[in-house]
Parts: C-alpha cells; sequence; structure tokens
C-alpha cells in the first residue's frame, strides 16, 4: 500500500510515524513543499516547545478549543494528553509540567522532539521529500494521482497535513470539500495610547478584558508591548472573537480591568482606608493592588493627580476617576499583530466533511485531513499541538484496520 502526506509539520510527520509503527508491509513519503520541516515544532514555546498540555480529561481540553469544542470530546478519549507524554515516554522523551499546565520537553528544546520525530521516521524507512509541493490531487479508479512540481504520483491513501494553505483549501474546494473562509486568531491588539505609551514589557498577574458592544469577555495575565496589549488574555480574545474581530476589520474598543476581578466599590473601600492610614505619603510613588510602579505612575499622572500630591489631598473627582481607569479603562484597538512563524487561523475544511472517529472524508475514501487544513483551532497551550497528536494517532489507527 503506498501512503502519501502532505505536509511536513506536526501533524504529517506525526501521523507518518505511527502509520508506519503499525504497519511494516506500506511505503510511506511525505512531501514538504518548503526546505523546512517541523518548522512550528521548532518556534513553539519561544524554542521550547509547548508539546501538549497536562489537563487530561477531555471535558477540560475541549473548552480550549474555539472552533472544534465538543466535537472533539470522543477523539480526547481516544488519544489523551496522558497518551501523547506516554508516548513521547516511550519514545525517550521525557517532559515536564509547568504551573500553568503547560508541558514541555524536559530539556527545554524544540530540537528534543524535532529529532524524535525525524529520527523516527528515518528509522521505519519513511522517505521525506522537501520542496515538493503539490499541484492537484484527483482520485481516478480508486487511486490517487497527485501532480507535484517534481513529477506525478499515485498512492492508495492520501493524508493532508499541510496546515493554513490558502492554495491547499483552493485544491480542497475543487475536490467538493466545503471549506470556512479562513480569519486570523491569536494575534495581539494594536493601541496607540499615551497612558500605555513607553511600557513595553510591563506586566499584569491577571487583568480582565471586554471588548465592547460584543460578549467576548476574558481574563489573565496581560502584557503592555510596543504595539498595544499581548498576554493570554488579549490572545484568548483574539481567539474566541477571530470572526467577529475580522468583521470589525479589528477596530473596535476594548475595557480593561488592571486589578482583575476586583469592583469599583472595592477599589473605593481600599483608597479610603489606605488615605486615613496614610495621610501623607505621595500618591505617585505607592502603587496600590500590587500594580506596577511603571503603570502607577503614568496612570495617576493621567488621573490629574500631581505628582507631588499626598493621599490625603486626594479629591472625589480624583477618586472616581482613577477607580475608572483601573476598573473600566477604554482603549481603542487600531488592528492586529501576528506572529508568522506561530501564526493561527480559525477555518480550513469543515468538519462536517471528515468521520471525527478516522478523520477520513465522507466524499471520497482513502482521503484523510489533520491539523490545521481543518476549522479546528485552540487557544496557546499546546492545545493546537494536541489536535494534531490526537488526529494522527486516529489516522493511524483507522489506516491500520485497512
Amino acid at each position: 500500500m503506498k501512503i502519501v502526506v502532505i505536509g511536513g509539520g506536526a501533524a504529517g510527520f506525526f501521523t507518518a510515524i505511527n502509520i508506519a509503527e503499525k504497519n511494516s508491509d506500506c511505503t510511506l513519503t511525505i512531501l514538504e513543499k518548503t526546505g523546512k520541516l517541523l518548522s512550528k515544532v521548532k518556534v513553539s514555546g519561544g524554542g521550547r516547545c509547548n508539546v501538549t498540555n497536562a489537563r487530561h480529561k477531555p471535558a477540560e481540553l475541549v473548552h480550549f478549543y474555539p472552533r472544534g469544542h465538543k466535537k472533539l470530546h470522543n477523539l480526547f478519549k481516544t488519544f489523551s494528553t496522558n497518551d501523547m507524554v506516554q508516548w513521547l515516554g516511550t519514545h525517550g522523551v521525557q517532559t515536564k509540567s509547568e504551573p500553568d499546565l503547560r508541558m514541555f520537553p524536559i530539556t527545554d528544546s524544540s530540537q528534543t522532539i524535532i529529532d524524535c520525530f525525524t529520527g523516527l521516521a528515518a528509522k521505519h524507512g519513511v522517505e521525506v521529500r522537501k520542496n515538493t509541493a503539490m499541484n492537484s490531487l484527483i482520485q481516478k479508479n480508486g487511486e490517487w494521482l497527485i501532480e507535484t512540481n517534481q513529477e506525478t504520483m499515485e498512492a492508495d491513501i492520501v493524508i493532508v497535513a499541510t496546515g493554513a494553505s490558502p492554495l491547499l483549501w483552493s485544491q480542497m474546494e475543487k475536490l467538493g470539500l466545503e471549506v470556512t473562509p479562513p480569519v486570523p486568531s491569536l494575534f495581539t491588539f494594536n493601541i496607540s495610547d499615551p497612558r500605555i505609551k513607553n511600557l513595553q514589557g510591563v506586566s499584569f498577574e491577571n487583568a480582565s478584558v471586554k471588548i465592547s458592544g460584543t460578549k467576548l469577555e476574558d481574563y489573565g495575565p496581560l502584557l503592555l508591548t510596543h504595539w498595544g496589549m499581548s498576554g493570554p488574555a488579549i490572545l484568548k480574545l483574539s481567539a474566541w472573537g477571530a470572526r467577529e474581530l475580522n468583521k470589525m476589520n479589528y477596530k473596535f474598543s476594548i475595557r480593561v480591568n488592571f486589578t482583575g476581578d476586583k469592583k469599583p466599590e472595592e477599589i473605593h473601600s481600599h483608597l479610603k482606608s489606605y488615605r486615613e492610614a496614610h495621610p501623607k505619603r505621595t500618591v505617585s510613588n505607592y502603587p496600590l493592588f500590587d500594580l506596577p510602579r511603571r503603570f502607577w505612575e503614568i496612570i495617576t499622572h493621567c488621573c490629574g493627580i500631581d505628582e507631588r500630591l499626598i493621599f490625603s489631598e486626594l479629591s472625589k473627582k480624583h477618586i472616581n476617576k482613577l477607580i475608572e481607569e483601573l476598573t473600566q479603562g477604554l482603549y481603542g484597538v487600531n488592528g492586529k499583530s501576528t506572529f508568522k512563524e506561530e501564526f493561527v487561523t480559525s477555518g480550513g475544511v469543515k468538519l462536517s466533511e471528515i468521520d471525527l472517529t478516522t478523520f477520513e472524508s465522507r466524499k471520497f475514501k482513502n482521503l484523510y485531513l489533520a491539523g490545521e487544513v481543518l476549522d479546528i483551532d485552540a487557544l496557546t497551550g499546546g492545545f493546537n499541538f494536541q489536535a494534531c497528536w490526537s488526529a494522527g494517532w486516529a489516522i493511524s489507527e483507522a489506516v491500520s484496520r485497512k
């Protein structure tokens, strides 16, 4: 049996390796259009590779997938994050869990995962062809014909694992598969505002962010950058609101509570108590609520509080303005920033086009799809990779049964 995998990324390699391990009587070829293999694995987690997540229960996992969600529950029962950790351990890669439940190889190097995958592919005789792009794919007399920029190949089974590829999606549409138009996900918000200017690198442990005029709201660590705001709180919002924010052309307003979940009345009460306890302290020199000092200095200035003003001199107007800025700061967003190498999309081949137990096309026998080519995407934390691992495992099981 001839099997061709289109795409030399996470989903492609993992699928090919597991098919090869379970079937010695097939020939496997991976086609990669670029000169690089496993490029997203290499840059994931800042080069450490956030390979999966320590949450093991499918019911927990599905909540991290804006596209896919509950449809993935049975898939994660079939091959869970725990199964992936065991798989890696069996193949010589030890992992560790961090406090936020992200998991990495203990080497803190993505090269460990790359070496594992490429080494196993070589061990099992998987042929890897770089700089080989698929130009067309047709099924004829039950066999697949793959026209590449090098030659025309024949295959009994084709596995499409190209990641986010407009050209590939176009080819899938030509085959007759329905594709949800892709839009960016996991991006940062571009904000030009004097209140956060020159504060790049300042972070907040837990902030709440709401997109005005929508139901979109989330919380978590927030990071101020050269171009605006980033961090998990922003990235989560960008993922859940990917399609809605695209319709807004990425121009909208957000309200930020830099204190996390503290209510205005709590802030007011605390300010009053602090003023009574420390009346002669200079306001700008004593950040409250564990807020970063640089941010506190600028935000108090923006509230009209002179740098020499002491707490006993805080007026009602000052207090109300400060409470508003800390709990309901309004910021205009004008655009987004994405990281090219870690770019994630919302969209792709619709999940209704495949059997989610095998990831085989419902319209074409012996055509399987895995990874970002499908309309599945997740939040940061190893979840996007886990969708690749679970789908790859399911495909390898289905192919083995044939």
